[in-house]
């Protein structure tokens, strides 16, 4: 792996190099991870003119899921507590002899922005944009496999639930039991707080878990993510709580569906982001539901949950193979409820079968 982090700092190096700087200071906590391997909380890493270094705060802990930084690096730890290691290494950068630096000018703050200017005054300060966050889009064999695994873990929590008797328990009860089922299969943690909906609550983004209890004829919709090796998954779902659906919950559902897999089926290398967005949008949109649509259909994970691409009707850019995404349209009947169906999948081309589905929990409408 050490061979695969020196590349990824080859490349952002050259990207630096082409806009002036031949150093770069890497302060966002998923950059310094995609670069690094591994780092404690507050590290950054210094693209050095001589060479580079992981500036940590603190000494690198031995924890089994967040791995060791690359054997590679240098890592420098500040030698008092409470210091700030961004701080720290403009100085050793200037130590180096450099005479600019390019900052994540969209991660550090004013103040630290200040503070780096203040401690080398001599470096022309730059900035070096989403440069970091570019080269992350395109994910390589290894990070794919830890995504699959997440689904994996995932797609096993959610199972087991599915089995359970839910009919009086809680939103948050169930919350809290999915979260402690990713652990026990195995993953590091949540990818994001998990959202389960009931009945007028159903179909919500991102709605956080009330003490409303499961009842019988509602929608549950469940949306949960697993965090493998800091990758991570997401997967949403809807079912109905009883002997069988209602007519106008079998029409929003089917409806909500093939929105859904009108937007895995548009997953080609090539694509536009915003006619991934399109191809599911206008289904909803035929149907009448113009208002109270996401903002968005899909996203990339990866490092983080919500990266780029983003599958929005205003994205600019295109989709490359070995790109993952969620394709996640959903209604949301206010006073009724409704429906989210979410997965994770691979952009693969059409020679390699297509997209590749990561969560592969069933889509049909189960009654509970």
């Amino acid at each position: 792996m050490s061979e695969v982090y020196a590349t990824r700092r080859s490349r952002l190096r050259d990207r630096c190099q082409a806009s002036g700087s031949a150093t770069a200071l890497i302060s966002r906590p998923a950059n310094v991870r995609y670069l690094a391997g591994a780092a404690p909380r507050g590290a950054v890493l210094l693209l050095g003119k001589t060479e580079d270094l992981l500036v940590c705060a603190e000494p690198p802990d031995e924890r089994p899921y967040e791995g060791r930084p690359d054997e590679a690096l240098l890592i420098h730890t500040l030698p008092r507590p409470g210091g700030d290691a961004a701080v720290a290494a403009a100085g050793l950068a200037a130590a180096q002899g450099a005479d600019s630096l390019a900052v994540e000018e969209h991660h550090l703050t004013v103040s630290r922005h200040r503070a780096v200017h203040e401690t080398a005054p001599q470096l022309r300060l730059a900035g070096l944009g989403t440069a970091a966050e570019q080269l992350r889009v395109v994910k390589d064999e290894e990070e794919i496999s830890c995504l699959r695994i997440g689904a994996e873990i995932a797609d096993q929590a959610l199972g087991e639930l599915l089995e359970s008797i839910l009919v009086g328990r809680t939103e948050r009860h169930l919350a809290l039991e999915l979260e402690r089922r990713l652990v026990d299969h195995g993953a590091d943690g949540p990818a994001f707080p998990t959202a389960v909906a009931t009945g007028p609550h159903s179909g919500r983004r991102a709605h956080r878990p009330t003490d409303r209890r499961v009842e019988e004829g509602d929608f549950l919709s469940v949306c949960l993510g697993a965090t493998y090796r800091g990758y991570r998954c997401e997967i949403g779902r809807t079912f109905v709580i009883g002997t069988s659906p209602a007519d106008w919950q079998i029409e929003l559902y089917d409806l909500v569906f093939a929105a859904q897999r009108a937007g895995r089926e548009s997953l080609t290398p090539g694509v536009a982001y915003r006619d991934v967005d399109r191809a599911a949008r206008q289904v909803l949109d035929s149907a009448g539901h113009h208002e109270g649509l996401p903002s968005l259909m899909g996203h990339g994970v990866g490092l983080e949950i919500d990266e780029d691409p983003q599958l929005a009707p205003a994205a600019m850019g295109k989709l490359d193979a070995c790109v993952p995404v969620t394709v996640e349209p959903g209604v949301h009947l206010p006073g009724r409820g409704g429906v989210r169906i979410d997965d994770t999948l691979v952009v693969r081309p059409e020679a390699d079968g297509g997209p590749e589905l990561l969560t592969i929990t069933t889509k049909e409408l189960l009654a509970l």
